[in-house]
């Protein structure tokens, strides 16, 4: 699996708000954590939730910042804008990859 594509099409995939093709980057049963909102979010109904409210719902979009890589694993420096409080705020997701899935993601604001 080459991660760093694997995040390029995440990423056009969030961005164009493509909500089947970006839930299926993840597996059936992926928890996504995300302290900024205080809340986990487990499996792809839930996530499409988080998809919905966050990312379509503030029209936000999100460039990539740095990319660090590892054994099965990525962390992601990020700059998010939208049509939230501000406008534009700094962020970081980390995720494992399972078969090729996103098993685990974490999302947070920094």
């Amino acid at each position: 699996m080459d991660i760093t594509e694997f995040i390029k099409e995440w990423l056009d995939l969030s961005n164009s708000y493509d909500t089947e093709n970006y839930l299926d980057k993840y597996a059936q049963n992926a928890v996504l954590n995300d302290p900024s909102v205080g809340r986990k979010f487990m499996g792809h109904n839930e996530i499409r939730e988080y998809f919905n409210s966050y990312f379509i719902g503030y029209k936000t979009q999100t460039r990539l910042v740095n990319l660090t890589t590892g054994d099965n694993k990525a962390h992601l420096e990020v700059d998010f804008t939208g049509d939230f409080p501000g406008g534009q705020i700094s962020g970081m997701f980390d995720f494992t990859f399972k078969d090729g899935k996103i098993a685990t993601a974490k999302a947070d604001l920094i």
